[in-house]
């Protein structure tokens, strides 16, 4: 009976094993069938058949975009004008077999999960992979290569780029020949505020330059455009595409985005600027008037109004700048502050003798010493102003020599104004000159001499009257002084040699003789000094008598 019991369990056991094993091998086999029947295989078709299918997904990329990625980059691969079938090759890493080209190009990774799906290793499905894809790429170059067609585009654009240029030169040259058939219209000259800043000559000059200038950069960038057209043929060369248009278009764009956020900023400079412009046209408007003396304010004269317009506009403009300062680009840049730091010390430094000039030249307008057209004397220079600026004073002497004297200068000497009082109704300017005469002349008729000689003196003024005043008594001689008044301070030099001649016709012709300073005569038969013509036709020259006392 026992025997009988230990038999039953013995089978037992072993059917119960059997059953056991069974049910382990129908989930392998279950586990193993279920995701052949589930996942779906996507081809491998970079160009009319498939080469191979992919079932896995990998991370985030699917089984799909997979297949997506090995399709382009086996196309990259044809399209590689100097593809090289023996760099295709299977590199083993630790958790898959990789298909590369030349060392760094990864065309796909086959991993355990893939051999998997076929019941194969990773490295047979790499190695059939690689065979299938070399042959599939060099089967396409030897039948449907590229190269030949890329060479006649290469060669054909190569011939567009030179017509281009050919035509662009040449166009450029028709538009010269045209602007130089025409330089008499085109070419008038620059001037502002009556100062010619370009002659015709250098005006064309300058333009023909400019114009060489703006051609030869058209064809720079002409044959610059080009390359990356001529670069996108060859897939070698294509990513060069991309960063010759990136070194163009990104300095493009930050330019326009520059200036698109600058746009406000312009906007409120804009106002700024019409702002005080037309406030520094209502000034002027005003000064205007002030100087047509429209306008008459006590104690303020009329030729004070453009020079005050001038310093209140450079204030404004001053002001302006202040405003406008901090909407400038990049004015809070330290680069920005330095510049300004550095004009600012070297103004400073180099100006110290402009600013002197300056404030003497204001001091000069407010003391109103004189005016344009004043005949002048300023230490040994004597002459006409003929101009007046913030840093110097011209003066052209009677001899038509410039002479600039800086306002420093002018402010620190003496200045005589001969004009001062020639120009409103007044007596005029008082000339004078001096003859010395001995005392055995009666001094009536020498008074008589001079003034007849200033009444036929021309430019000067018989109303009032010239006068002689007698200077001194000498030990020779006494000094007379002729008196005479002129409103024509420039001419002076004129009047002073037609005085002086008429003086010594108006002497003659009274039997005077002027013996000055000191003239020592000793008759022995000699005439006066009176010209022959002046004399009496009977005059007889005085003897010579020598009396000896014994």
């Amino acid at each position: 009976m026992k025997k009988k019991l230990l038999c039953f369990l013995l089978l037992f056991v072993v059917l119960f094993s059997s059953v056991v094993s069974a049910q382990k091998d129908t989930l392998k086999t279950v586990q193993t069938t279920i995701p052949q029947a589930k996942l779906k295989g996507y081809p491998i078709v970079p160009f009319k058949d498939t080469l191979f299918y992919v079932y896995n997904k990998v991370g985030s990329f699917s089984a799909e975009n997979r297949a997506n990625a090995i399709t382009e980059k086996i196309r990259k691969l044809y399209h590689d004008s100097f593809f090289e079938s023996d760099s295709i090759v299977v590199v083993p890493s630790d958790i898959s077999q990789d298909i590369t080209y030349k060392g760094d190009f990864i065309i796909m990774s086959v991993l355990d999960i893939d051999a998997k799906i076929e019941n194969e290793t990773p490295a047979f499905i790499a190695k059939r992979n690689l065979t299938l894809i070399k042959n599939a790429v060099v089967y396409q170059n030897a039948n449907y290569s590229q190269l030949p067609k890329r060479l006649g585009y290469t060669a054909l654009l190569i011939l567009i780029i030179g017509l281009v240029l050919y035509f662009v030169g040449k166009i450029f040259n028709w538009i010269k020949f045209r602007i130089l058939k025409k330089s008499d219209k085109y070419f008038k000259g620059f001037t502002y505020n009556n100062i010619s800043i370009l002659s015709p000559h250098k005006q064309q000059f300058v333009l023909m330059r400019l114009f060489g200038v703006i051609k030869m950069i058209t064809l720079i960038f002409i044959v610059y455009l080009s390359l990356p057209v001529l670069f996108s043929i060859f897939p070698a060369t294509e990513a060069y595409t991309t960063t010759l248009l990136r070194w163009i278009l990104t300095p493009a764009k930050l330019a326009i985005m520059g200036f698109v956020d600058f746009l406000p900023s312009l906007i409120t400079i804009i106002v700024i600027i019409i702002i005080f412009r037309y406030s520094i046209k209502i000034i002027k408007f005003f000064f205007d008037e002030i100087k047509k003396e429209n306008i008459k304010i006590d104690g303020f004269y009329n030729d004070w109004a453009m020079p005050t317009f001038n310093i209140i506009r450079l204030l404004m403009y001053a002001f302006m700048l202040v405003i406008i300062f901090p909407y400038l680009p990049g004015s809070d840049s330290p680069i920005f502050k330095g510049v300004s730091v550095f004009v600012g010390v070297l103004f400073s430094l180099g100006s110290s003798n402009a600013i002197a000039n300056m404030v003497a030249g204001l001091v000069i307008t407010y003391m109103r010493p004189f005016k344009i057209g004043d005949f002048i004397k300023i230490g040994d220079v004597s002459g006409e102003v003929i101009e007046k600026t913030a840093l110097v004073t011209r003066i052209r002497t009677p001899k038509f020599e410039d002479i600039t004297i800086p306002n420093a200068t002018v402010l620190s000497s003496t200045s005589t104004n001969f004009s001062a009082n020639t120009k409103h109704a007044t007596n005029g300017l008082l000339i004078h000159t001096t003859v010395t005469i001995g005392y055995d002349v009666p001094w009536a008729a020498i008074h008589k001499a001079l003034i007849d000689a200033a009444l036929k003196t021309d430019m000067t003024e018989k109303t009032p009257e010239p006068f002689v005043l007698q200077t001194s008594l000498d030990d020779f001689y006494v000094s007379y002084q002729i008196n005479v008044y002129t409103k024509e301070p420039t001419k002076q030099p004129r009047i002073y040699s037609s005085l002086h001649q008429n003086i010594q016709d108006s002497f003659n012709a009274a039997g005077i003789e002027i013996m000055s300073p000191h003239y020592n005569a000793l008759r022995d038969g000699n005439t006066t000094t009176i010209p022959e013509n002046y004399l009496n036709p009977d005059y007889q020259a005085p003897s010579f008598n020598v009396k000896n006392k014994d």
